[in-house]
């Protein structure tokens, strides 16, 4: 039975893989340069099935090099992460566009840009989200698709609400910068007192989203600066709208369906899984084992947020269905500070909450489940350093699940700078229903059109 099953998963996937190879080219706008015509799919779901419900994991910075450090760490060379087990797996590429020639590429993209390119199936400008590069013209996003055919909608973070991941779904700003009504400096076109939709916090609420849950309640304690609720903060605002504000664990756990629901739970970026030495210059930190449990007890965690976003919203959806959007946001976060416990705690913590969605799927199975990345990041394991062959960056050796040594490599910058993203393709992954679209290479903006297709909008 095990070889019988084996040998229809290989049948699917590599059918899949050559539908989506023998796709015809779009050129979409004929004025589009070349490397902007993607594939279409094939006219018919992949191996279909109804899609009620569709959750999509972002881990951020999260490359193949952080699921490989993650995984060698946490279960070992040989073991494998929940992600691991998502039976349809391809790569997809996250190049944004040149701001003053959109024309060109920009090989290394930001969340922002990247976001954009799954939110809307469009690519834009580093910084931009959900607006066009050089013309500033707004994008419609998956979620307000969603929301138009009755699908109730959530967003959660380990980031503040306002970051660039979270804002590209229920948010259009020139630059993402401009997170609260007093941040809003490099886009002033869109303050409400200039008649613009205001920031990113106050066209989060506007949205009207089922479920919001992550950090950032420093942005929306501002007050906002026009409009109906002139004169009062973000977090006024929402409660006007029908929001309920909880700001801890037992808060969320008590929430019910009955009202929209706002979880601020940190002011600024929600606190870390996990800590350990940070990578420094030759001859590196430890050998070490990380500190986990290190988050408090009074923030929820990734994995908690999740479970609650999909009860209220399976509930609020009664017999219809729900799209939710989950980042961790963190992995980014601490491979740009070089710190490989922080950064792999954050990676388990994703892969806890994936666990959570998959759970559900087991009784739900008309449920998509989509975990991918939004670009790849800088970390890298490497031989051993020795004082005469070593990087000029800096690296941290740590202990594994294997009892073996694993040397941990940042090199994209200075050692003392923030280190960088880098331009590489990253994984796509999916179970469920149409979940075979993920197989191939992918670009970035094709997850719009599968998420589209999955909930009838194309």
């Amino acid at each position: 039975m095990f070889l019988l099953e084996q040998r229809k998963f290989f049948f699917t996937t590599t059918v899949a893989a050559i539908i989506l190879a023998l796709g015809t080219t779009s050129t979409g706008n004929a004025d589009y340069p070349k490397f902007l015509k993607f594939p279409k799919f094939h006219n018919q779901p992949l191996f279909g099935g109804r899609v009620k419900n569709v959750i999509l994991f972002i881990g951020d910075g999260m490359g193949d090099s952080e699921i490989t450090i993650a995984r060698n760490y946490s279960v070992g060379a040989a073991g494998r992460l929940t992600i691991d087990t998502l039976p349809f797996t391809g790569e997809y590429t996250t190049y944004s566009l040149q701001e003053k020639n959109p024309k060109l590429p920009d090989y290394v993209t930001d969340s922002a840009a990247s976001g954009t390119g799954w939110a809307t199936g469009n690519k834009t400008s580093n910084g931009r989200i959900s607006t066009t590069a050089g013309t500033d013209k707004d994008l419609k996003t998956i979620l307000e698709l969603a929301k138009e055919r009755g699908y109730k909608t959530g967003d959660v973070t380990t980031a503040e609400l306002t970051d660039a991941t979270p804002a590209v779904l229920l948010s259009h700003v020139s630059d993402r910068s401009c997170q609260g009504p007093q941040d809003t400096a490099n886009c002033p076109q869109d303050k409400k007192s200039a008649g613009g939709p205001g920031s990113i916090a106050e066209q989060s609420i506007d949205h009207n989203v089922d479920v919001l849950l992550g950090g950032g309640k420093q942005r929306y304690s501002q007050t906002i600066d026009g409009g109906q609720f002139a004169g009062k903060s973000v977090i006024d605002a929402a409660k006007a709208q029908g929001y309920q504000i909880v700001t801890n664990a037992a808060q969320l756990q008590a929430a019910q369906p009955a009202s929209r629901l706002l979880g601020l739970f940190s002011p600024g970026n929600m606190s870390l899984e996990w800590g350990g030495q940070p990578a420094i210059p030759y001859p590196g930190s430890g050998p070490q084992r990380c500190l986990e449990n290190q988050r408090p007890a009074d923030e929820p965690s990734l994995a908690e947020m999740t479970s609650k976003a999909i009860s209220l919203l399976e509930q609020k959806a009664d017999r219809g269905g729900f799209f939710l959007q989950v980042e961790g946001a963190s992995i980014d976060k601490r491979d740009h500070a070089g710190n490989p416990c922080e950064q792999i705690g954050e990676t388990v913590a994703l892969d806890r909450a994936v666990k959570v969605a998959l759970e559900y799927a087991k009784q739900h199975p008309d449920t998509l489940i989509i975990v991918t990345a939004d670009h790849a990041h800088t970390s890298q394991i490497i031989p051993p350093p020795t004082a005469t062959d070593h990087s000029p960056g800096k690296y941290s050796t740590l202990i594994t699940a294997d009892q073996a040594e694993m040397t941990v490599n940042y090199a994209t910058n200075l050692p003392d700078n923030s280190q960088e993203h880098t331009g590489t393709q990253v994984r796509i992954a999916a179970h469920g229903p149409q979940g075979a679209n993920v197989v191939g290479v992918l670009d970035q903006t094709d997850l719009f059109h599968i998420i589209a297709r999955a909930i009838g909008a194309e």
